[in-house]
């Protein structure tokens, strides 16, 4: 699986984790060049609390258009150290 964003690949992986539609990717598939921390947070009742990456990419910003948990729950030990994306970002096979 592929994700893409402003026509560059930022993410790379033949191990995602499906949950609720979303594929989340391993943490080391993605290229730490276009990924920024942001200070957005959100809960999710059943996974924990999740931070937010901004995508930037030649010059253009995404805000908050991947996530992650840096801790979850039991229930989403799956998706433990790995991060899903939204906003326009094209998950291709």
């Amino acid at each position: 699986m592929k994700a893409i964003w402003n026509n560059k690949v930022i993410a790379e992986s033949d191990d995602t984790v499906v949950v609720e539609n979303n594929h989340y990717f391993p943490a080391e598939s993605i290229r730490k060049e276009y990924f920024k921390d942001s200070s957005s947070h959100t809960t999710c009742p059943w996974k924990g609390v999740a931070s937010y990456y901004t995508l930037e990419v030649d010059g253009q910003e995404n805000p908050d258009a991947a996530w992650y948990y840096p801790e979850v729950s039991e229930l989403a030990k799956p998706i433990k150290g790995r991060v899903a994306f939204w906003k326009g970002v094209e998950i291709v096979d």
